[in-house]
C-alpha cells in the first residue's frame, strides 16, 4: 500500500529505523477503514483493534464510570494517531478507553498483532509508542484535573478558548449537549453558563453555534 507507506513516512518518525521486512509487515497488516458518525470504534476492555491513523473525520476518546457516565478525555482529528486502541500491545498501559466516531471518519488501521510484533522487535518503534501513550495519558490527567478541581465556568472558558484555537475561528459549531459531553458535565450546567456568558457579552449564542465576542475576558476567566 503506497498510500500507507507515504503516511507512515510522514507520521512515524521511527520509519527509517525499520528493516524492510518490518516495513512490509506494517504495510501488509494495514487497511483503510470507514466509520459512520456515531459508530463505536473501540469498546474499552472488550477490544484491541490496533493503531489508527486518521485521514479525515473526528474520533472521541472517553472513559465510563461504573454508573455509565461518560467523561470525554480528548478528541482526535485529521492526521492524528490513536495509540490507546492498541493498548493491549503496551504492557505498562492498563487504562482502558472507549472511542466513538464523532463524524464520518476514514482512517488507516494497523492491526494489533502486527503492532505487537513490531514493538517486540524494534526499540525505536517501542519508544515511539510509549511516548505517544504518555502524551495521551497527560491529556487525560489534565482533563480529570479540570473536572476535579476547576469551577464549571472556568472549564467552559478553557474549552471555548482551546476550541477556538484549534479551529482557527471564533465560531464554534457545537450544541450545548456536545459541549457538555466534551467537558464531562451536564447539559443544564452548560446552558446556564452560556446564558451567563451571553448576558456578560462574552459570547453570542445561536442554534448549534457559539460565537466568541470577548476573547480577552474569556482568557481571564480561563486563567490563561
Amino acid at each position: 500500500m503506497q498510500e500507507a507507506t507515504d503516511l507512515f513516512i510522514r507520521h512515524f518518525k521511527f520509519w527509517d529505523k525499520l528493516t524492510e521486512s518490518q516495513k512490509d509487515l506494517l504495510n501488509q497488516h494495514t487497511r483503510t477503514v470507514h466509520y459512520q458518525k456515531g459508530t463505536q470504534v473501540h469498546r474499552g476492555p472488550l477490544d484491541c483493534i490496533g493503531v489508527l491513523l486518521i485521514k479525515s473525520g473526528q474520533l472521541r476518546v472517553y472513559t465510563l464510570s461504573e454508573d455509565g457516565r461518560e467523561v470525554t478525555l480528548y478528541r482526535l482529528f485529521d492526521e492524528d494517531i490513536a495509540i490507546l486502541s492498541a493498548s493491549c500491545t503496551l504492557d505498562e498501559v492498563t487504562f482502558e478507553v472507549y472511542i466513538d466516531a464523532e463524524e464520518d471518519t476514514e482512517a488507516l488501521l494497523t492491526d494489533a498483532g502486527a503492532i505487537r510484533s513490531l514493538l517486540d522487535a524494534n526499540i525505536y518503534a517501542r519508544c515511539y509508542a510509549y511516548e505517544k501513550a504518555s502524551r495521551c495519558l497527560s491529556e487525560m490527567l489534565w482533563k480529570l484535573q479540570q473536572i476535579l478541581f476547576l469551577s464549571a465556568d472556568r472549564r467552559l472558558a478553557i474549552f471555548l478558548m482551546e476550541e477556538s484555537e484549534k479551529l482557527g475561528s471564533d465560531e464554534i459549531h457545537l450544541t450545548h449537549e456536545q459541549i457538555a459531553r466534551y467537558m464531562g458535565t451536564a447539559r443544564e450546567v452548560v446552558s446556564r453558563l452560556v446564558k451567563y456568558f451571553t448576558q456578560e457579552g462574552l459570547v453570542k449564542g445561536a442554534r448549534g453555534k457559539l460565537t466568541i465576542l470577548d476573547k480577552k475576558a474569556l482568557q481571564e476567566i480561563a486563567g490563561m
